[in-house]
């Protein structure tokens, strides 16, 4: 059992920035893959991550709708995974979710097995 919480997120103007938090506890963290997900207002949370890190930290994948603007990062000593976001535009507002797997590199929704309860975004000026 993982129990993720995110926290970070906000009121940030187009242009700006943010990072988000997740902190997961339960199992060790260091044996899964982490992830995260975004849900647009009025849509369904994507079926993709925007990013992915692996469990050694090694490895990061991202969307190409967010590839040069978010940095996954994680520190397994602290049991955390964090997005920082810059140059956000209002197509990336909506609520971010982290995520575990325990697969390598886990791209889709499916893949993954315990999820936080998400933290808002919101892009506007």
């Amino acid at each position: 059992q993982v129990q993720l919480v995110e926290s970070g997120g906000g009121l940030v103007q187009p242009g700006g920035s943010l990072r988000l938090s997740c902190v997961a506890s339960g199992r060790a963290f260091s044996t899964y893959a982490m992830g995260w997900f975004r849900q647009a207002p009025g849509k369904e949370r994507e079926s993709e991550a925007v990013a992915v890190i692996s469990r050694n930290a090694m490895n990061s994948w991202y969307s190409d709708s967010v590839k040069g603007r978010l940095t996954i990062s994680r520190d397994n000593t602290k049991n955390t995974v964090n997005l920082q976001m810059i140059s956000l535009k209002p197509e990336d507002e909506g609520v971010y979710y982290c995520a575990s797997s325990e697969l390598y590199r886990p791209v889709g929704a499916q893949q993954y097995d315990y999820w936080g309860q998400g933290t808002q975004v919101t892009v506007s000026s």
